[in-house]
């Protein structure tokens, strides 16, 4: 599989999820297999008002590549700018958000909103392929309602203005992960453009995984809410279609020296105050199925320093031996 230049190794990606796919998790999960991974999306226009905290989220580390810079907006000039500018972070692509469903996002135009106007997504998509050197992918959805589906329409005018490949997430944006996926819109895309497809959208282990490649014909798949607490599932996916082989799911000793890791990492690069705090909803997401889970998520909610999570995990190993 490759974008432009750029060879993706592995089966699939981390997906851009805004306040969990940070340097930390992204780091994590490439340490797994995951063949590429895009940033948390970048505002186009606080990149244009000079805002420190959008140009943070464009910084990468050396064990990150490949990875795509994600940037959102609504003006052709002004993401164009924002691309120019994520080239001082070395990316290896530049990707531009047109399926963010969040209301905050989609509420001001941008996001999935993009797809109510295609004419617009195809000025934009020329404006940043034309000014920078990288390959340029798009991430849509199937429509913006179930009322106006239009992946096929928006994925040839991407193709048509430069893109290097498509990433399709398979429901609308009125949706947002609740429903099934749509798998058949998936593959209608991937049969109605020449350039590379990427499909996402419920995949939760390696079966799932396998599934969405077959049924849709895909070039390479992008993993989001499946790997929330969950790292070792882009290892499961490359083993099994690979190999064939199912992995065996990790042990109570290997989670929580995961979960140690993803934790200190993120006090490394964010301090412990700012780190900690965000850590609680990734604690949250490792403890889905353990004993227990309701009273140690209540601990994880109320942790605040790296001395509250080895108190965690000391309960955690506590409560297993009881049960």
């Amino acid at each position: 599989m490759q974008i432009g230049n750029v060879v993706l190794g592995g089966y699939a990606a981390l997906a851009p999820m805004a306040g969990v796919a940070d340097r930390a998790f992204r780091e994590l999960c490439m340490s797994f297999g995951a063949g590429y991974c895009v940033s948390e999306m970048v505002s186009s226009k606080g990149i244009a008002y000079h805002s420190k905290k959008s140009a943070e989220l464009m910084e990468l580390s050396a064990i990150e590549h490949p990875c795509a810079v994600q940037i959102f907006g609504t003006e052709p000039m002004t993401m164009a700018d924002a691309a120019r500018f994520a080239l001082r972070y070395q990316p290896d692509v530049i990707d531009i958000n047109m399926g963010c469903p969040a209301p905050k996002i989609s509420g001001s135009g941008s996001g999935a909103a993009l797809m109510k106007d295609p004419a617009l997504c195809g000025e934009i998509i020329n404006a940043v392929t034309k000014a920078v050197p990288l390959p340029v992918t798009v991430k849509i959805r199937t429509g913006f309602d179930s009322e106006h589906i239009n992946a096929v329409e928006v994925a040839r005018i991407a193709e048509a203005n430069g893109a290097a490949a498509i990433t399709i997430h398979g429901r609308t944006r009125d949706q947002f992960y609740a429903p099934p996926v749509n798998y058949d819109v998936i593959r209608d895309v991937k049969r109605a453009v020449k350039i590379p497809v990427i499909g996402n959208g419920d995949v939760t282990d390696a079966q799932s995984a396998k599934y969405l490649y077959d049924y849709t014909g895909v070039d390479y798949i992008m993993v989001g809410r499946g790997a929330l607490g969950n790292p070792w599932i882009f290892s499961e996916i490359n083993a099994y279609l690979s190999e064939g082989k199912l992995l065996p799911k990790p042990d109570l000793d290997e989670k929580l020296s995961v979960l140690t890791r993803h934790i200190t990492d993120l006090v490394r690069y964010k301090g412990e105050y700012v780190g900690m705090r965000e850590a609680r909803k990734h604690t949250a997401y490792y403890l889905k199925g353990f004993k227990n889970a309701a009273k140690l998520r209540n601990l994880a909610f109320s942790m605040e320093t790296l001395d509250d999570l080895k108190g965690l995990i000391d309960a955690i190993r506590t409560s297993s031996i009881r049960s």
